[in-house]
């Protein structure tokens, strides 16, 4: 049983928000301001799956994507800050980042009996090995 173990390094990506007067002369904000990160993730491999640990603080079920296509595993979330619907924000220094990572995920997977699990801001993402995939023992006979 082979063990890998990865720790990634966060980096960032601001974007501006381009803003406009809207009819009644206020400032409206026509793109969100945030930081684009790329999320810490730990990777463990054995013999029968592929286990993936993302931290995702602040990540709601309903603002995670994850998507397989063509041999590629997308991560993307938004994490929210809770205000009370009587407050009106008018100067926030805090951003909320959006998480985005991308993974290529070997032919020896099976992406389509992905389990993901989100639980106190970290996703665990289990990719099985396809049965053809995993070691097995090999009969010898004696002739």
């Amino acid at each position: 049983m082979s063990e890998n173990k990865m720790r990634c390094i966060m980096s960032e990506n601001k974007q501006i928000a381009d803003r406009r007067l809207d009819s009644a002369g206020e400032h409206e904000l026509d793109a969100v301001r945030r930081a684009t990160v790329t999320p810490a993730v730990d990777i463990v491999e054995n013999a029968h799956a592929i286990t993936l640990w993302a931290d995702l603080p602040g990540v709601s079920r309903e603002r995670l994507e994850i998507k397989v296509h063509d041999g590629a595993l997308s991560i993307e979330g938004e994490a929210t800050l809770p205000v009370s619907q009587d407050l009106r924000i008018s100067h926030a220094e805090v951003r909320v980042p959006y998480f985005s990572r991308r993974f290529s995920v070997s032919d020896d997977f099976d992406t389509a009996k992905i389990d993901a699990l989100l639980k106190d801001g970290v996703l665990k993402l289990t990719i099985p090995r396809r049965e053809e995939a995993k070691p097995r023992k090999v009969e010898i006979r004696v002739g």
